[in-house]
């Protein structure tokens, strides 16, 4: 790619989580931002929120530098022939979470893909629309950008402009590659997500009183909006079967191994959460790379204003950085417990700390 250009004057076409973000970073940094929206009350309240202003449906005073199509990826090829006639910019890009698919009706459709860079930021919430946006939520996370060969370096440096201006991490690849990867890591498991929480739809009082984490962690994303899911797994819909089939397998075998109720069985099945445990230390951490091993410090906390702060402050207090927290809530009582994961070498350290300020730590 080029040299990287930052946009001083882009286009949103599209004000939902995405969308909003991108505009909410890039007038943090300075930029001009108009916003388009065929949900006139989304648009209102991205413009509210400070996201941009409304595009005139005027002419404007020229093209803007880039236009940012937020949406969904049924739409991209003919929401990009629009902008390109209306000459909205002098470069595109979008952020659907598919890519060939896109690509393929946008030149079955005659767009000039030598202005287009195929984008997908690794980045959202369960949660949906302007309302959930925020500047900070591309910080360090990964931005697929999938540029056809026909685009020009000039495209590819501000479209990766815009991915550093958000605090993205980019990542350049094919766009056939992208599909198989986000199948295996996102879209995947979205649907087991909503086959496990589908589960609860029948439970009893008595299994949903006694629900943890656990089930909340394996069923969060299960939260997110129908409608977007539908048209995601439909454009990606073969690499996310060739996923989808394998863990069906993975779980048939399961099943009749734990309904055999043999020794070897029982074998069997440990071998799969031996094979999941080695899975998820693939992930990388929050930095990349390997997943760092952290040691967990727990906190009986009282479910009150403030509770937190002061604990955090204790933290810096005793010069420990929290990397990571989770909020195990007690039904009916109100109080949780609280896990920090920290370093091994600070946990005695933090744990010393709260403990003298009057929290209740176990170990």
């Amino acid at each position: 790619m080029s040299e990287d250009v930052v946009a001083r004057r882009i286009v949103v076409v599209g004000t939902g989580l995405i969308g909003t973000s991108i505009a909410l970073a890039m007038r943090e940094r300075g930029a001009e931002v108009l916003l388009t929206d065929r949900d006139s009350g989304a648009l209102a309240l991205a413009v509210e929120l400070g996201a941009g202003d409304a595009l005139p449906d005027g002419a404007q005073e020229g093209p803007a530098d880039l236009a940012v199509l937020a949406v969904p990826p049924a739409a991209v090829a003919v929401t990009l022939l629009d902008a390109q006639k209306r000459g909205l910019a002098t470069a595109y890009t979008d952020v659907a979470s598919v890519k060939a698919l896109p690509l393929a009706q946008a030149a079955g459709l005659g767009c000039d893909l030598t202005t287009f860079v195929a984008g997908h930021p690794l980045a959202g919430s369960e949660r949906s629309g302007p309302s959930a946006a925020r500047a900070d939520l591309f910080l360090g996370r990964p931005w697929a950008l999938c540029a056809p060969p026909e685009a020009t370096p000039e495209t590819a440096g501000v479209v990766m402009g815009l991915v550093k201006a958000c605090g993205a991490m980019p990542v350049e690849v094919d766009a056939a590659e992208h599909d198989r990867a986000v199948a295996l890591v996102s879209h995947a498991p979205h649907v087991v997500s909503a086959a496990v929480a589908a589960r609860l739809t029948g439970a009893d009082e008595v299994a949903l009183g006694l629900s943890g984490q656990g089930v909340r962690d394996v069923t969060r994303i299960a939260a997110s909006d129908p409608r977007l899911w539908i048209g995601i797994l439909a454009a990606n819909s073969a690499p996310v079967a060739d996923v989808l089939e394998a863990v069906a397998t993975d779980l048939a075998v399961a099943a009749s191994l734990l309904r055999d109720g043999s020794e070897e069985a029982a074998t069997h099945v440990a071998d799969l959460l031996l094979r999941g445990n080695a899975g998820r230390s693939r992930i990388p951490g929050k930095h990349g790379g390997d997943q760092p091993a952290y040691a967990t410090v727990q906190v009986v906390i009282p479910d009150r204003p403030g509770e937190l702060a002061m604990i955090f402050q204790a933290a810096g207090v005793a010069q420990v950085n929290i990397e990571d927290v989770v909020i195990e809530h007690s039904p009916g009582r109100p109080l949780g417990v609280l896990e920090l994961a920290v370093v091994p070498e600070a946990a005695e350290r933090l744990a010393t700390e709260l403990r003298a300020r009057g929290w209740s730590v176990p170990g």
